[in-house]
């Protein structure tokens, strides 16, 4: 009897508890996915739920899941319900009421002469809460502002100050590849986009070709930037000398890591060839190439063997 009191004792304390499913929601279009916790509700992705975030009470899309954890994750918040059709009904009220508190705002921006640009505007679910999102160069004394439109409104106002980024996301736009902007569309958090990226990618580096909507680097060099570095490890570097195994010899001038050539220029007035990646021999320390590189330790290799 003790010993199956210890095995039932065991099998307790390594059995989970409290183990629960969750899912991953959005709050609006291209939104960060959050995770949270289902319950025993029977939820699947493109339902609509509601649910606390650090805004209030929304209404939120199920994208992903539902998935058991695996352990107790207290900080994961709890699903509060399933929507149904009045909180539909209030969410689209809510829209409308957005739009004219939206028309509001402006004016009295216009009125008081504040240096700030409106971007969108939000309730939450409950209307407890209504948010302002604007853009500035600055910081913006908006006191005033929010007198005037907590009086019209009679509810709380909150007022958020983005950046350009965050602004080109929520406006949305065509980009300079005539489709909607990656960052409206799907990209759901901004990643670090640098100059070197687009270098690596051997783009021309014009501030009106590789800039997006919002005046920034464009989203999309990050999206091929590591297959680029990887392919670019193969290819001769810009302003190296190279050979080829025509007896061509000139300088990088450019690479065409897609087609995979290599612009060479042939320095006195000869112009430029154009030459596949194959059959160019790039040159090893001490100023030979690899062509004869290799007929040297053939010559080596041949020797010994003559000796021996």
């Amino acid at each position: 009897m003790e010993e199956l009191g210890t095995m039932i004792g065991e099998a307790v304390r390594h059995t989970p508890v409290g183990v629960e499913k969750k899912v991953w929601l959005v709050f609006s279009r291209a939104g960060k996915l959050r995770p949270y916790r289902c319950g025993s509700m029977n939820i699947k992705p493109g339902d609509a739920v509601v649910a606390y975030t650090e805004k209030g009470l929304e209404l939120g899309l199920v994208v992903k899941g539902p998935v058991m954890m695996r352990e107790v994750e207290p900080h994961i918040p709890a699903i509060e319900r399933i929507a149904t059709q009045e909180d539909r009904e209030l969410w689209k009220e809510n829209q409308r009421l957005a739009k004219e508190a939206g028309a509001f705002c402006e004016e009295k921006i216009r009125e008081r002469g504040l240096p700030m640009k409106l971007v969108d505007v939000g309730y939450t679910l409950d209307r407890a809460k209504v948010i302002f999102y604007f853009s500035a160069e600055g910081r913006v004394d908006f006191r005033a502002l929010v007198r005037d439109l907590a009086k019209r409104l009679r509810t709380r106002i909150e007022m958020r100050q983005i950046g350009i980024r965050d602004e080109a996301k929520k406006l949305g736009g065509i980009g300079p590849c005539g489709r909607e902007i990656c960052c409206s569309k799907f990209i759901r958090e901004f990643e670090p986009v640098s100059i070197r990226m687009a270098k690596d990618q051997y783009l021309i580096l014009n501030p009106s070709k590789i800039s997006g909507l919002c005046g920034r680097l464009m989203c999309c060099l990050c999206f091929e930037y590591d297959t680029y570095k990887e392919a670019g490890g193969r290819f001769p570097r810009v302003g190296e000398r190279v050979v080829t195994l025509d007896g061509h010899e000139g300088e990088v001038v450019s690479v065409n890591i897609v087609g995979e050539k290599v612009l060479l220029s042939l320095g006195n007035a000869k112009g430029q060839l154009s030459v596949p990646l194959s059959q160019i021999v790039r040159r090893q320390k001490g100023g030979r190439s690899e062509k004869e590189e290799h007929k040297k330790r053939f010559s080596k290799t041949t020797k010994r063997k003559e000796a021996h």
